[in-house]
């Protein structure tokens, strides 16, 4: 593959951008809060996909690219690699979330219960027409007492350890420092789980479920079943200079278990979690990492396939490329067409045949 470069255009290009801000107006403070209020999934989505968590910079970065997702994640990348490393945070367990919704397609019960939290998994998909109408949409208040789950929730994973279903853990301590960091160091295959489960947190929703689904759909080599699903809050604790600990915060975050496969008498899981509340992702992301250990080299299930693949910024800079100048390569193209044609044989009609008269 070529690339041009070019020179020259410099005011078309600027009108060209100026007509692209034209279409968007005025962007100010109340703008970005509006989206950052209303649309609080799509903003969960460009802060996993940009492995920064800031409400407001995704907000921001939104409505400063219209919308386009693919160019918010990257302005947003972009603004967090000029940003300083100020400390690692302590690892999140599972039993510290501060739980919003889990449930298990698994079983029935489970320890803790099952938690529907926020979702639209049992309702009617009708679009609220009235509101063009001039009829406000109010939603009806949550009753109280179905705000009395605890926040804090067991590992379900912890119970099937405990009931020989799933592997003990490796008792192996390994320091947060000393964990591989997939935005300061370049993906290699093969990738630790570390790097799989990174990359997969900051992949693009839709190719992971795209992925995904194929796997689902058999084209992988586990059927996933949802062993957890967990939409929560996590503190984030960090230690000062000074060594004390202390919470720095909140992050929404999303995680999922699944299994179906057996290996060494265990029930294997694969797991997924990312920034933000985004079930489609993390049960796709899972699945993935559960499908990838035998699938063959070549698929779209091996990690180097479905990796690459998904990782938006990348792709969609590959991608929209082709709309700059290839006139060079293009050309050659073009050059090599000619002369292919130039050197073909002549056609040549066939002679008529002489028409002879019979002699009288």
């Amino acid at each position: 593959m070529a690339y041009v470069a070019t020179r020259g255009g410099e005011k078309a290009i600027d009108q060209a951008e100026r007509l692209f801000r034209a279409d968007l107006g005025t962007i100010d403070a109340g703008r970005v809060e509006a989206i950052r209020q209303s649309m609080p999934y799509l903003v969960d989505r460009v802060m996993g996909e940009a492995s920064l968590y800031s409400e407001e910079l995704a907000a921001l970065a939104l409505a400063q690219t219209g919308g386009e997702l693919s160019e918010a994640v990257l302005v947003l990348r972009a603004w967090r690699t000029t940003q300083p490393r100020i400390a690692v945070a302590r690892p999140v367990r599972q039993g510290e979330l501060l739980t919003q919704r889990r449930i298990s397609a698994a079983f029935k019960d489970i320890p803790g219960g099952q938690i529907l939290g926020p979702t639209l998994d049992y309702s009617h998909r009708v679009l609220a027409t009235d509101v063009l109408e001039g009829t406000p949409f109010v939603p009806p208040p949550v009753d109280a007492a179905e705000r009395a789950a605890p926040q804090r929730q067991p590992s379900l994973a912890d119970w099937q350890r405990a009931q020989g279903l799933v592997a003990p853990v490796d008792e192996a301590k390994v320091a947060p420092q000393d964990i591989p960091d997939l935005t300061r160091e370049p993906l290699l295959f093969p990738a630790s789980r570390a790097h799989r489960l990174q990359s997969l947190a900051r992949a693009e929703t839709g190719g992971v479920l795209a992925l995904g689904y194929a796997a689902m759909r058999g084209y992988g080599n586990a059927h996933p079943t949802v062993n957890e699903l967990r939409l929560a809050e996590a503190e984030v604790v960090v230690t000062h200079p000074r060594g004390t600990q202390f919470s720095a915060g909140r992050v929404r975050v999303s995680q999922a278990e699944v299994t179906s496969k057996e290996k060494g008498g265990y029930l294997e899981l694969g797991y997924a979690a990312t920034f933000g509340w985004n079930e489609v992702k993390v049960i796709a992301a899972a699945t993935l990492d559960l499908n990838s250990d035998e699938a063959p080299v070549g698929s779209a299930m091996h990690e180097e396939f479905y990796l690459y693949h998904t990782e938006s910024v990348e792709a969609s800079g590959f991608c929209i490329h082709f709309k700059l100048p290839h006139y060079v390569t293009f050309q050659s193209v073009l050059d090599a067409m000619r002369d292919a044609k130039a050197k073909e044989p002549v056609a040549t009609a066939p002679a008529e045949e002489l028409q002879t008269e019979p002699a009288e």
